[in-house]
């Protein structure tokens, strides 16, 4: 895409606003390069992918992201062995943490069905964290490059050792500072010099101080003494810090190397995460304008509905129906000074490098643009008589550019054609530069102010007449576009109202050629039809929108409805059970009381049978009548299932396939590597779903079983929500399977969403006895302990 078209048309502008919606400093990077492609697949890709940070954005808000600093540099020292020191290593840890926060958040998202997010999968799936990596520098650092005690034993040893000393020190200096020795001070504190501990002491009372002078100040009045009883301490001290900068070099030395092996999913994480801030700020964009995800066309051509200029403040903003392409390929757009010609020229010009730059347009939606391999813009201001010469030669040169490149896939946008010379050289210049753009099948969308041109627009094939609306009452433009309409300058109009004298007036009309006289009475008898047919049209649209909320209100009742059939069918079912679970009660306890006198050797009386055998009966026909229930009928072809069917196991609450009927009311059912035979109202049949939700990718870099033990641990830590749940199910059947009673699962702190999840699972299962938190030396709160039966 030329240069010269994003200046003409500001786009500049645009990318400025676009900047400071983004968060990082890499992102604004990319809003500041941002160029229109030429290509459309990549620009369908684009608008894609911002509707996916669209949709994200107005359901469940922003991304969880902060400003990190480029970590190309660290990457790139790196990979020439360096090390990196403490505050790189921070920023990587951002880096990670940024990007494990995402992919939990993406999770939440995955589960809105709502939302389709198809289009960011591939930078998604760059957000794989180097599980280690990720852990290490958690352990050793924080954001800002501080080494934290648990970087490492040692370490912590160190500082342990280095608190107490200090504490020894400031106990024996209290001694000077609140003791009889205060008065020879300058200040009652203590303070550092040279990384060793000291007192402020008058000039005049040195010699009450043994020590060392480490420092005066500038009056020379106050020395900085470091007394005797402390020297070793301060010098044990210094040891200690001495060994600490060894022990933290280690430990940044021990990291980098950690880092050097994950060079490229750094990269790859620094640059998604530069992606979706980018994406983000884009979509902030669309909601800030109101804007819309365009459709392209392949045929060129483009049909903004309601389109606003977005650089224009949106209280003052006329929208306008802009379309060119599908019923002619030329607009001549004619009217008077400042009735909103050029606007609408940039406009169109403006929302078409929006759509190739992946940006959403200020338009309603179901508007379309085309992709253009070029967009030529021929837009200047008006300038004064004495530069018309440098105009006209300015409009030529840029013309003459534009005619070197023009073909099919080029939009050209001139404004005010061959003015700035003569009229009648300028309209017949502006007519053969027409002829030829035409030839060379490029879109154009002109503006106009020589009469010529109006007919030019009723004599060529697939070109047309617009202008910019003027209200006569109040001899103001509206800026609204009418297309299919040449327009006029309405000077006698005008001159009328102003209180122009009727016969000057009706003089300027008699000088008037016949040809033009003709032409706009034409545009008069054409503007009166096109405000009927806007009349009709608005009525009509009126009516269909009452028509479209009258549906939506009949289409809640309707949803109220079904709502209370099914609660109704509900209630219904759960009364039939309770009833069916008396009855089967009372009937066990009339066979139990019988089955207990017979043991007993009771004599059971004739008539006691009877009665016994009569409330059974009775039973059995309660049953059937339930049985022949339209509600339970309906409930109990929820449990109709056969071979191949996926079905829910009610007693264990997993899912699992049919794969063999064993008798009539008997199935066998595989759930992961485990068979089990169940009865047919043991098991409810899942309906099968034509979408299904995509499921978050399986990275290589976790979900492995641990091997020591036994298969006796489970780590999940690093894994995304699906997979952790995925792995934990598979991992519970082949512990059982090994006959395993206790085991361990190992699923971090974190957010909390694993072990939140890794605990209703549990509590789900049949066959976990009992779980709780692992004790503190085995990994407290980010693991649990699971007994199985």
């Amino acid at each position: 895409m030329n240069k010269k078209i994003l200046e003409i048309l500001e786009f500049g502008r645009l990318t400025n606003q676009l900047k400071a919606l983004a968060i990082t400093a890499p992102a604004k990077q990319r809003a500041e390069e941002l160029l229109p492609s030429g290509d459309f697949n990549k620009v369908q890709k684009q608008l894609d992918q911002t509707f996916a940070l669209a949709s994200i954005l107005r359901v469940e808000g922003q991304l969880p992201l902060t400003d990190f600093a480029d970590v190309r540099p660290s990457t790139k020292r790196l990979g020439v062995k360096a090390n990196l020191n403490a505050k790189e290593l921070g920023n990587l840890l951002l880096v990670l943490t940024l990007a494990n926060d995402i992919n939990s958040f993406i999770e939440t998202v995955n589960d809105n069905d709502s939302i389709n997010i198809d289009a960011i999968d591939d930078i998604l799936d760059q957000l794989d964290v180097p599980v280690t990596l990720f852990r290490e520098l958690k352990k050793s650092l924080d954001y800002d490059g501080e080494v934290l005690d648990s970087a490492s034993s040692a370490l912590a040893r160190l500082r342990h050792d280095m608190r107490s000393n200090e504490e020894e020190i400031k106990n024996k200096m209290e001694g000077y500072t609140k003791g009889n020795s205060s008065k020879y001070l300058s200040e009652g504190i203590v303070t550092i010099r040279d990384d060793r501990y000291v007192i402020p002491v008058k000039q005049e009372y040195r010699g009450k101080f043994g020590g060392v002078v480490h420092d005066q100040s500038a009056s020379g009045q106050t020395l900085f003494i470091e007394p005797e009883a402390v020297l070793n301490l301060n010098n044990r001290q210094q040891n200690l810090l001495a060994q600490e900068r060894q022990e933290i070099h280690r430990v940044l030395r021990n990291l980098s190397d950690l880092a050097r092996e994950e060079i490229t999913p750094l990269n790859q994480i620094a640059s998604a995460l530069t992606e979706l801030d980018f994406l983000q700020a884009k979509a902030k964009l669309a909601k800030k304008m109101k804007a819309t995800q365009p459709k392209l066309t392949k045929d060129h051509s483009l049909n903004l509905l309601k389109a606003r200029h977005p650089l224009i403040d949106p209280e003052k903003v006329v929208p306008n129906d802009i379309r060119l392409g599908s019923d002619f390929d030329t607009m001549l757009i004619t009217g008077p000074n400042t009735g909103g010609k050029t606007i609408t020229l940039k406009t169109a010009g403006l929302l078409q490098l929006m759509a190739q730059s992946g940006l959403f347009i200020p338009a309603e939606e179901g508007s379309k643009v085309g992709v253009f391999k070029q967009v030529y813009a021929d837009i200047g201001d008006e300038q004064s008589i004495e530069q018309s010469l440098s105009t006209f030669s300015s409009h030529i040169n840029d013309i003459v550019d534009i005619m070197k490149n023009v073909n099919e896939e080029t939009l050209v946008l001139i404004d005010e054609i061959g003015a700035g010379t003569d009229p009648e050289e300028g309209a017949s210049l502006a007519i053969s530069i027409l002829d030829f753009l035409r030839k060379k099948d490029a879109k154009i969308m002109v503006t106009t102010h020589y009469p010529e041109l109006k007919l030019y627009g009723y004599n060529r094939e697939r070109t047309t007449n617009a202008s910019m609306e003027f209200d006569l009452k109040t001899l103001s433009p509206t800026y609204r576009l009418q297309i299919g309409i040449p327009g006029h300058s309405n000077a006698f109009a005008i001159a009328r109202r102003l209180g122009m004298r009727e016969d000057v007036v009706k003089n300027a009309q008699g000088l008037m050629k016949d040809t033009d006289s003709g032409i706009n009475k034409m545009i008069e008898r054409l503007n009166e039809q096109t405000k009927a047919a806007t009349s009709a049209r608005n009525r009509l649209e009126t009516s269909l929108d009452r028509s479209q909320k009258l549906e939506e209100k009949l289409q809640e009742a309707l949803d109220w409805y079904n709502q209370r059939v099914q609660k109704q069918l509900d209630f219904a079912q759960e009364r039939a059970n309770e009833v069916v679970a008396k009855r089967r009660k009372k009937a066990d306890k009339i066979i139990q009381e019988l089955e207990n006198q017979q043991k007993n050797g009771a004599l059971i009386q004739e008539n006691k049978i009877i009665d016994a055998k009569g409330q059974l009966n009775k039973l059995q026909r309660q049953a059937d009548n339930l049985a022949h229930n339209k509600v339970l009928q309906r409930e109990k072809r929820r449990h109709r299932v056969s071979v191949g069917d996926k079905v829910k196991v009610l007693s264990y609450g997993q899912t699992g396939i049919i794969t063999k009927k064993l008798t009539e009311h008997e199935y066998e059912v595989q759930m992961g590597i485990i068979k089990v035979k169940v009865s047919d109202r043991d098991v409810e049949k899942i309906e099968s779903k034509n979408t299904q939700k995509k499921q978050s990718p399986v990275r290589a870099t976790s979900g492995t079983l641990r091997r020591n033990n036994a298969h006796s641990e489970l780590d999940l830590r690093g894994q995304r929500y699906e997979e952790a749940m995925t792995n934990l199910d598979r991992y519970i059947d082949s512990v059982l399977l090994a006959g395993l009673e206790y085991v361990t699962i190992i699923h971090g702190i974190g957010t909390g969403a694993i072990r939140k999840g890794v605990w209703q699972y549990l509590r789900s299962s049949n066959h976990v006895k009992s779980f709780n938190y692992a004790p503190a030396n085995e990994g407290g709160n980010g693991a649990t302990i699971v007994r199985l039966k």
